[in-house]
């Protein structure tokens, strides 16, 4: 008769849990390197990388015999994108829409945002929210189509405008500064609204109190406090402005924006390196307003 095994007891696993918790718990910051790791991990593969492929790959050339990729570093397509007019039109052009889209989602937004989150009760605050955040479910292409039939002769724009003499103006930049301004403004509402509800009832109550008119109260107490969520919101509106291209082949008639010249070398000209070349001025354009915002300080307030 063999005499029965005995059991191998296994450690209990919350003594190692005890270990690493008393080891995180004295040394914040690898604390914070795990918590960030991941998504710093993701960002540097898809983001840096990608950025650093498309650097590299402007550097390149296409042979004009053949149509093949010559991998020799050269600087020649950041130089015609330097030198050429019609690069430096399609830049201004492209930069002037997307600070006028920008302008407009500002102008419109702040009183939306205002009421909806000081002047609006709780109930009608969410009907807001909802409202804002419903063209969003929506798609893209659904938005600019519709806006292509409302500015179209006899559309809806077309019928307004007609009993005061006036009609659409058409497919052209008009079009494309309505159209993106429209698709682009929850994304500017949202936080502006998020910064209006952080500003103290009792701020405005006081300026009143001590005699301000409600203009000056919203210029001297209440922008102050909403700027930084102002620019945070004419960073969505100004980047994807930047580089949208599917809008203005819906309305933008024979105009062209950079994204558009990004699409046609990458398709029909089947130029990589003169794409990668166009992409990189919305980059620095970007990075430049961004470099902007944040010598305002306002960002440090977010």
């Amino acid at each position: 008769m063999t005499a029965p095994s005995t059991p191998v007891v296994a450690a209990p696993s919350g003594a190692a849990t005890r270990r690493a918790s008393s080891f995180l718990a004295t040394r914040p910051r690898v604390r914070l390197g795990l918590l960030l790791a991941a998504p710093l991990t993701w960002l540097v593969l898809v983001y840096v990388v990608a950025l650093a492929a498309l650097l590299v790959t402007a550097l390149w050339s296409v042979d004009s015999f053949t149509g093949e990729l010559d991998r020799s570093l050269t600087f020649d397509n950041l130089r015609e994108i330097t030198t050429e007019s019609l690069y430096r039109t399609v830049t201004l052009r492209t930069l002037g829409v997307a600070l006028l889209v920008t302008l407009i989602d500002v102008v419109v937004a702040l009183p939306i945002a205002f009421y909806m989150a000081k002047v609006a009760s709780p109930r009608a605050r969410r009907m807001l929210v909802v409202a804002v955040l419903t063209p969003l479910w929506a798609s893209y292409l659904v938005k600019a189509f519709a806006w292509r039939s409302m500015l179209s002769e006899g559309g809806l724009v077309d019928w307004v405008l007609n009993p005061f003499g006036a009609s659409t103006p058409g497919y052209g930049l008009t079009a494309v500064v309505l159209t993106q301004a429209y698709i682009w403004l929850p994304y500017v509402i949202l936080p502006i609204y998020a910064g209006m509800e952080r500003v103290p009832d009792s701020l405005m109550e006081a300026a009143g109190d001590l005699g301000a008119s409600s203009s000056r109260t919203i210029r001297t107490v209440v922008m102050p406090l909403v700027w930084p969520a102002v620019l945070a919101g004419s960073i969505f509106s100004f980047s994807l402005t930047l580089g949208d291209y599917i809008t203005v082949n819906i309305v933008g008639g024979a105009n062209q924006m950079l994204g558009n010249l990004v699409f046609t070398n990458v398709g029909a000209a089947n130029n990589l390196p003169l794409a990668a070349a166009i992409a990189l001025v919305p980059i620095v354009i970007m990075l430049g307003y961004l470099a902007a915002v944040r010598r305002t300080g306002a960002l440090d307030n977010l």
